[in-house]
Formats: C-alpha cells, sequence, structure tokens
C-alpha cells in the first residue's frame, strides 16, 4: 500500500473522531451516556456483522492476539467513549478539543515504552509542536460565564469543567493505548476484522449498563434529526474511523502515526465554531496553525542517504 495512501487514512480516521467528539455533545443532552455507548456499538455491529467471519487466508487467533484484542476494545472503545462522552457532556467542543492535542505525545511515550520505536527527528519535531500548541491554549483563559453558571458547579469538589477536561484526558491516554496495541495487531489481522472483533467486545461491556439506561429512556421523544445524528455517530465511531485508522497503521509507524491524531482536536474544534456558536480566539488559531506544522514535517519524505 502506498504510504501516502495510509497518510490519508490516518488523517481522515482522525477527523471523523474529532467531528463524532464535538458532535456527540448534542447527543448526550438526549441520550444517557451509557445508552448512547450501547446503540453505538449496536449499530457498528450491526454494520459490521460480514466482517466478523474469519478469512481463508488468516492464521488462527492466538492467546495472546486475542488479549489485545479485548485491551484494545476495553481502552479504545469502551473506556474512551465512556470519559470521552462524560468529558464533552461537562465541557466544550474547543475545551476538549485542547486537551486531546496532546495525544501525539502520549502515543509516542508509549510506542517508545512498549514498542520500542525510535522517534526520528521529523516525528520529534511534529510531537513538539503539538506540546507547543497546548502550551499556547494553556495561556487562553476560558469564557468567564462557563464558571459561573450552573452548569460548572462543582463536582467531587472540583469544578465541573475542569473535571469533563480531566476525563477527555483519560480519554487521551485510552486513545494512545488503542493506537499502540492496535500497531501490534495489524501485524497479524486485517483492518476489517480488528474492527468488528473490538466493536464486538465493545456492545459486551457497555451491554449490562446499556440495557438498563434503555429500560427507563423514553424512546418516542427522540426527534428524526437526532436519530440520523445518531446513526452518524455509531457508523463513524465504529466502522469508518477504525477500519480507515488500522488500515493507515499497516504501513506507518506508531509513534508517526500519532501525530495525525492532530486531526482529531482540529475537527473537533470546527464543528464546535461551525455547529455548535462556540469561539475560537487568535491564539487558538496559531495554535492549530503549529500542529499542522507538526504533521507536515513528521510526513514529509526524508532524504536517502548510501
Amino acid at each position: 500500500m502506498n504510504r501516502w495512501w495510509a497518510y490519508a487514512c490516518l488523517a481522515l480516521s482522525m477527523s471523523l473522531v474529532g467531528s463524532y467528539v464535538a458532535l456527540s455533545k448534542p447527543l448526550v443532552l438526549v441520550f444517557p451516556v451509557f445508552l448512547l455507548a450501547w446503540l453505538r456499538f449496536g449499530i457498528g455491529g450491526i454494520a459490521m456483522f460480514r466482517w466478523l467471519k474469519k478469512p481463508a487466508d488468516e492464521p488462527r487467533i492466538a492467546p495472546h492476539t486475542k488479549r489485545l484484542l479485548f485491551l484494545e476494545s476495553f481502552l479504545g472503545n469502551f473506556l474512551f467513549s465512556i470519559c470521552m462522552l462524560f468529558g464533552v457532556s461537562m465541557t466544550t467542543a474547543v475545551a476538549a478539543g485542547v486537551v486531546m492535542s496532546s495525544i501525539p505525545a502520549v502515543v509516542a511515550l508509549l510506542s517508545w515504552l512498549f514498542l520500542k520505536e525510535r522517534i526520528g527527528r521529523r516525528s520529534a519535531a511534529g510531537i513538539a509542536c503539538a506540546a507547543v500548541g497546548i502550551g499556547l491554549f494553556s495561556l487562553q483563559k476560558g469564557v468567564p460565564t462557563s464558571v459561573s453558571s450552573p452548569d460548572a458547579a462543582a463536582m467531587f469538589g472540583m469544578n465541573r469543567a475542569l473535571l469533563g477536561n480531566m476525563l477527555v484526558f483519560a480519554a487521551v491516554v485510552c486513545e494512545a493505548a488503542y493506537v499502540v496495541i492496535g500497531k501490534r495487531l495489524t501485524d497479524g489481522l486485517g483492518p476489517k476484522r480488528i474492527s468488528a472483533i473490538i466493536n464486538l467486545w465493545g456492545f459486551a461491556l457497555v451491554t449490562p449498563f446499556g440495557m438498563w439506561a434503555a429500560w427507563q429512556f423514553d424512546f418516542s421523544a427522540v426527534s428524526l434529526p437526532v436519530w440520523g445524528l445518531l446513526l452518524f455517530y455509531g457508523l463513524a465511531a465504529s466502522v469508518w474511523t477504525v477500519w480507515l485508522w488500522m488500515t493507515g497503521l499497516k504501513k506507518v509507524p506508531a509513534s508517526q502515526a500519532g501525530v495525525f491524531t492532530v486531526m482529531l482536536p482540529i475537527s473537533a474544534a470546527t464543528i464546535g465554531v461551525m455547529f455548535m456558536g462556540e469561539r475560537l480566539s487568535g491564539v487558538q488559531v496559531l495554535a492549530f496553525g503549529i500542529a499542522l506544522l507538526g504533521l507536515v514535517l513528521a510526513t514529509l519524505p526524508t532524504r536517502r542517504t548510501t
């Protein structure tokens, strides 16, 4: 597979993740978090039912790979969804995008620790750009009304928005682990098979919570546009993003692929600004520009030496 096609898959995957992170905010205003996660995995399971069948040329799944598949789903699907959905319900889409800008650095750290990947100069520069972007965002103060509003009331002794950002950062760690484990899985399994299996695990993990939430929920009160948004969310989160990411990851090292996660906060913030009335300051625009510069540095072809 052409490396530039792999880059395109990775970039599109993270752009879709950012889109559904932002669009999940209006969904959590309608559906309880566990019910929303359950419906998402259910939609993905129906769409990928045929992908569960084992290809004739695929080797038997080893016990170690089965454990990795469970971890991939538990961290990258189950915990990521719960932390992200609860987190964005307490903070803004732009703020969630800010926190998620740290994904490249966390991915690089985990790749170095667990995959023993050497981080080249270009990848290191891209990671550094992401870190600078986060630093610029940290200089930007939040909107004063968000602190004094009833929604910002303290939870567990801390500000609601702060707790939301902490949950989003927990989702960042889960996403980074998803990238690193996914690199191991692509060595022996195809992207479609991985996508279907980890979605099935996610559905199994969230089913008890989802059924409990569904028992008390009035489905007749949900409008048709919300059902359409839910369908997009389910397909994007469970099918398209996973398949695109695993396809690109077969060709690209995990530490370099992690740089493409800068597309996630950029996409989330763009959706927040375009459709949710949120605002971007000049400092935030500059920070996103630096993050994109890091992406360019990490993907430009290097000069070969003989």
